[in-house]
């Protein structure tokens, strides 16, 4: 882990651990938003051949609206960003920590709304 986000290496191929993931938001309230698939835009922006890398947007609909009404410019962080991506023979993970991509904020009601969101992500991310 790093301090701002839960990072795992896994000993699962690539597309099962972008399925799990998926399914274990799922049962959280998330769902995906945005797929960025890294490898496929550097290739065809930058023309390099990378690993296996995707960005996935989750949003659990709730609390993104009690977020934004709780601060209206919150979308600036919104969705929660969940990476995967080859690292060797393994697929690694990484959800972000809510609490501090927001903790900049100084706003006690979105800090409430973010302990609650990285209580499930963390849910997600202790059993991958």
């Amino acid at each position: 882990m790093n301090e701002y986000g839960f990072v795992k290496e896994l000993n699962i191929p690539f597309e099962n651990a972008i399925e799990t993931v998926t399914e274990e938001l799922k049962k959280e309230g998330f769902g995906i938003l945005t797929t960025i698939d890294i490898r496929d835009k550097f290739k065809e922006k930058l023309n390099i051949d990378f690993k296996k890398y995707v960005i996935l947007g989750a949003c659990n609909p709730t609390f993104a609206h009690k977020s934004i009404l709780a601060e209206e410019n919150i979308g600036l962080f919104l969705p929660c960003n969940v990476i995967v991506y080859e690292k060797g023979d393994k697929t690694v993970v990484g959800i972000i920590k809510p609490l501090t991509a927001m903790g900049m904020i100084g706003n006690d009601e979105l800090r409430d709304i973010a302990d609650s969101v990285e209580t499930k992500l963390k849910k997600v991310f202790d059993v991958l």
